[in-house]
């Protein structure tokens, strides 16, 4: 594949970084870069998701429609095989019965141990009063069951990818709204590798409001939370038990502009993060307008290693990302509410 753009990593002034053998992250080497829909059949889409396929094959997901929260927004997925995104296809809708229906929100894939594919999703009226609800797929998401609806008061993972444990357990990162949205609160909850028994892990959010948890993992089975929040700055949070109890809620050093991000373990020890580098405006949409990848050996100390998008105006958000088997990294996301792009990324 041609090598579209290199850059080197850029270290900030002062930092150390605890743990490892070199201050310097490695360098990215940009392998792709595209818009995942050819000709969209929406007006709007947004919240993309990403699973890694056998045979060097890629599945994102996501939702759109005639605009956020119109009843007729509903779940799409497509393929990439050797090169070329399939067409968008229809995997879930909020259709009730003939007279009631309700728009679908937040899709979320996800590969259990047991090889079993699962597409989780929230539907209602609004991120208030949605609920959670699933699908699962046998053949790598060529087909689906029927939804199945999760317990009342579990949504599921709300935007970002839950991790499996070593004893099958999966943790699903969440969280809540209230009506009168004026509260914002962070969750995890746990399910069996069947996606059965829920459980829910209550955080002490004291006063942040925060949504949109991602979950690192470390050695000795540390785990951290890094979460959306109206604070203008990525919060935290770290458990030493496995996510069965958490610290309190802290800063990073990282801007975040009510936006939200995603991260992953990578493979040589690193911690990456893809966000939006900007405090929050007037407007919600203010500081999506630029969008970066960083890295971090500590989930302390976190260095800018490249900048995927730095627009006067615009709104590339809500990124997923994923490493495959050969240590390649996957990014999608939104791309002015017009689209879905897509790049890789291959790090040495």
């Amino acid at each position: 594949m041609t090598v579209l753009w290199k850059a080197a990593a850029i270290l900030l002034p002062g930092v150390i970084i605890s743990s490892c053998t070199t201050n310097r992250p490695p360098a990215a080497t940009i392998l792709s870069k595209e818009l995942v829909i050819e000709n969209p059949p929406f007006s709007s889409c947004h919240a993309s998701t990403i699973l890694e396929l056998p045979e060097n094959k890629r599945m994102v997901a996501w939702f759109g429609g005639p605009h956020e929260s119109h009843k007729e927004v509903v779940i799409y997925t497509a393929t990439l095989q050797e090169g070329k995104w399939s067409a968008p296809r229809i995997v879930a809708d909020g259709i009730i019965n003939d007279t009631v229906r309700y728009p679908t929100w937040n899709p979320v894939l996800f590969r259990s141990t047991n090889n079993q594919v699962a597409l989780f999703y929230k539907v209602g009226p609004n991120p208030r009063e949605w609920w959670g609800e699933y699908k699962t797929s046998n053949d790598n998401g060529i087909t689906w069951s029927a939804a199945h609806k999760l317990p009342d008061g579990f949504l599921g993972p709300i935007k970002n990818k839950p991790i499996q444990l070593k004893d099958g357990t999966i943790l699903h990162p969440s969280s809540t709204e209230s009506l009168d949205e004026k509260t914002w609160h962070i969750h995890l909850e746990k399910s069996d590798a069947n996606f059965q028994n829920w459980k829910k892990i209550l955080i002490n959010n004291d006063s942040f409001g925060v949504i949109q948890p991602s979950i690192l993992h470390y050695p000795n089975d540390q785990l951290q939370l890094l979460s959306r929040s109206r604070q203008n700055y990525i919060i935290q949070c770290w458990s030493g038990d496995q996510g069965n109890t958490w610290s309190a809620l802290s800063k990073t050093n990282l801007p975040n502009p009510n936006s939200g991000s995603d991260a992953v373990s990578l493979s040589n020890g690193w911690q990456l993060l893809v966000y939006n580098p900007l405090p929050s405006g007037k407007d919600w949409w203010n500081g999506r307008n630029k969008l970066n990848v960083a890295l971090s050996k500590d989930g302390q100390n976190w260095q800018d290693l490249i900048q995927l998008e730095n627009e006067p105006e615009g709104e590339f958000s809500y990124p997923a990302v994923i490493q495959d088997r050969e240590g390649i990294v996957h990014i999608t996301y939104t791309y002015n509410r017009k689209n879905i792009k897509y790049l890789s990324l291959q790090l040495k």
